[in-house]
């Protein structure tokens, strides 16, 4: 599942300790960032991105268009909204038709508005370069200059998708979403798939479309995969903080968006007896209704391992957020205020890179809590898989537990099969083969 591969990666820490302590991205998303887009066809020449192999003599592959029109998933993007299963779900919602829509226009494709679309652009192409990079008016004709640097390219309005706090807003923009722009529970419940996202295992599974090399290192923000994912997940609780703090939940009437609730906690069938106490659901009783808390309880493991006292506060607040669900408004403020707390603190904690003994005790930590059952619910348990992939390979386990591991994966293979003890004794199995520290 995973094609995560070591390289002579650096680490950018002013910039990574921005991310973790909360500084806001200065980089506005593309879809909003005022610019022309002039469209994938102005990037397509065989002598800029369209060369149908890598090419020497430049700091470039040139072959970037062919990588992401065969491979990359992007690409498509818009076409999907052109499927029966997709046409099904405007009827569902009253559209006319999904691929006019705005509501899904905004993630299956560049959707800048009709005035800042250049001579070649064109609507179908999907996600393409510039839902990325960001409107290329300033900087096309300008940014493989002999004299261009990757600064006076930024300074221009190239979109800084190398910083690991643009990637992230950019990426959660579409993956999680924003109150703009959200998969709500009215869109899941007329056919639209859950969405799933963790970035570091995101970031190497997309399709490269460049080398990281020495000369890539010199010019750019390059991070590790578990400084990726340990960034990813404060991010993606930051972003659901504020959409549970947002209109999302206060302005919904009698009922909070519902697809910021766990869906495998209701949706799943009567006679799959799968809930138990866990240290997660402590107070909880048996079918309450819980929020989706995946990026909070996969931070414990990294708070315990640097900050016992954060990590305290991570599970108090967690379980206090979940408990909060049936007591009221008041109280699930308190809990998110809480809980934001909780994670800035850990944040803070997080401005230096996990040293290798923190990697080895997340690890351990990781792994005793999957195979003692924590993690019941299926998005907890893929969230947990993707985890363990990117921790194996940061203390050098990749090779070695690549059976285990794929015992893991096939446990999370479908979610509407998901036996929560078959995960765990997958990864008991992992276990066994590792030697690890246990928390």
């Amino acid at each position: 599942m995973s094609t995560m591969t070591q390289g002579r990666w650096i680490r950018g820490l002013a910039l990574l300790g921005g991310l973790l302590l909360g500084t806001p991205a200065l980089a506005t998303l593309p879809q909003y960032d005022g610019k022309v887009h002039e469209g994938v066809a102005s990037c397509a020449s065989s002598v800029c991105h369209g060369a149908t192999v890598e090419r020497g003599g430049s700091n470039v592959l040139q072959n970037e268009y062919v990588t992401w029109t065969r491979y990359d998933k992007h690409a498509d993007a818009y076409k999907i909204l052109l499927t029966p299963e997709s046409q099904r779900i405007a009827k569902n919602l009253g559209l006319p038709n999904a691929q006019e829509a705005a509501i899904c226009l905004d993630c299956h494709a560049d959707n800048v508005p009709v005035a800042q679309r250049g001579a070649e652009f064109d609507i179908t192409d999907g996600v393409g370069c510039e839902a990325c990079h960001g409107g290329s008016e300033d900087w096309i004709a300008r940014h493989t200059a002999p004299e261009a640097t990757h600064a006076s390219n930024l300074a221009a309005g190239l979109y800084p998708t190398d910083e690991l706090t643009a990637r992230t807003d950019l990426c959660l923009s579409c993956h999680l979403g924003t109150e703009d722009k959200f998969a709500t529970h009215q869109i899941m419940g007329a056919g639209h798939p859950r969405l799933a996202f963790e970035l570091s295992t995101f970031t190497e599974l997309e399709p490269p479309h460049w080398a990281r090399d020495e000369d890539y290192a010199t010019r750019k923000q390059v991070e590790t995969p578990v400084a990726t994912w340990s960034a990813g997940l404060l991010a993606s609780a930051r972003h659901t903080l504020s959409l549970l703090e947002g209109r999302l939940v206060h302005d919904a009437g009698l009922f909070p968006e519902i697809a910021l609730f766990d869906c495998h906690a209701c949706h799943h069938p009567m006679s799959d007896k799968r809930w138990a106490p866990t240290r997660l659901t402590q107070g909880l009783d048996p079918g309450a209704i819980r929020l989706n808390d995946a990026q909070f309880a996969l931070l414990l493991p990294v708070a315990e391992a640097t900050d016992r006292a954060a990590a305290d506060a991570l599970l108090q607040g967690l379980r206090a957020l979940n408990g909060s669900v049936a007591t009221g408004f008041d109280d699930f403020k308190a809990a998110t205020g809480a809980l934001r707390t909780a994670v800035d603190r850990l944040a803070a904690t997080l401005a230096r890179p996990l040293s290798a003994e923190a990697q080895e005790r997340t690890l351990a930590g990781l792994v005793q809590a999957a195979a003692q059952g924590d993690y019941r619910d299926y998005v907890l348990a893929e969230q947990a898989a993707m985890a363990l992939d990117v921790l194996l390979l940061s203390t050098a386990r990749w090779d070695v537990s690549r059976p285990a591991m794929d015992r893991v994966f096939e446990t999370v293979d479908d979610e509407d099969h998901f036996d929560p003890e078959a995960f765990a004794q997958a990864v008991a199995g992992l276990a066994a083969g590792l030697q690890v520290t246990a928390r």
